[in-house]
């Protein structure tokens, strides 16, 4: 659409269309896959029974389609957490309930490997677009149903993870630490990374604080799994094993939708399931 008329305060296009992702009523299912890449939107699409593609805008690309009977949809948000909100408010707009970071990440402690996973239970917002929406001392934590799904998913695929908390940035370069064009370099810099890990945090990364957040204020189910490619530490950088966070996240979409006619069928509103006995959905 080249021309249309809409308000500012809340610009709608015509159809219904939602003004970044390009997406209407219908198109969205409720559980949504979060990656940065719009490439790996097709990468996890490809997992499905069923995909569709609904829109690719900007960076924006979306798929819906579904897994097992569930149904589901992927939409990529760009990197940082300004591209991250504009995509989060209009597929919750569009009827998204629980939201789903597939990355990869840079790991800064010695012990996590290129090739493993990190599985965020909540993240430092260092994202730069959260501390519009609320007070920073307001956590940025992860929903303790969609954390079990994804470890439970690890599980089954006997994958190596990492579960606790991450850094999510507003710069890849300067803000996780690094110099910037021709050396640039500020004095706070030389201790980003060894204060952070002497918190224990794991690992950078750039959008999780801003689901989170996001995720609390609304009410709204999110999770982070993201294959590590780098550590920091070590310095090592190797490229890959994005399919496994994918795998996992794909799975723990299917445990969640079991987990969730379990808690419909007894009337409960909150469900803790136990790890060895989590229900029927198995990896392939």
């Amino acid at each position: 659409m080249t021309e249309w008329k809409s308000n500012a305060t809340k610009p709608v296009m015509d159809e219904g269309l939602q003004y970044h992702i390009r997406c209407k009523e219908g198109d969205i299912a409720k559980f949504v896959l979060l990656p940065g890449d719009p490439e790996r939107v097709d990468l996890i699409g490809e997992e499905w029974d069923e995909s569709r593609k609904v829109a690719n805008y900007r960076e924006h690309r979306t798929f819906s389609g579904k897994i097992g009977g569930v149904e589901i949809s992927a939409c990529s948000t760009g990197a940082g957490g300004g591209s991250t909100a504009s995509a989060f408010e209009e597929l919750a707009e569009l009827g998204g309930e629980t939201f789903i970071r597939v990355g990869t990440t840079a790991a800064i402690q010695d012990y996590i490997q290129p090739g493993e996973l990190i599985i965020s239970s909540g993240a430092v917002r260092h994202d730069g677009t959260s501390p519009f929406y609320v007070d920073e001392r307001y956590p940025a934590s992860a929903h303790y149903e969609v954390t079990a799904a994804l470890v439970e998913a690890a599980e089954q695929l006997n994958y190596t993870y990492h579960v606790g908390v991450s850094c999510s940035s507003a710069s890849w370069y300067c803000g996780q630490g690094r110099k910037g064009f021709r050396g640039y370099d500020q004095t706070f810099f030389a201790n980003k990374v060894e204060d952070l890990r002497k918190a224990n945090v794991l690992n950078f990364e750039m959008e999780a604080a801003t689901i989170f957040t996001l995720g609390g204020l609304y009410g709204l189910r999110t999770g982070s799994v993201c294959t590590v490619v780098a550590n920091r530490i070590t310095d090592e950088f190797t490229y890959g094993g994005i399919e496994k966070s994918v795998r996992v996240a794909n799975l723990a979409a299917q445990i969640l939708a079991e987990w969730d006619e379990v808690k419909k069928a007894q009337g409960k509103k909150y469900w803790f399931p136990s790890l060895t006995k989590a229900g029927k959905i198995t990896a392939k």
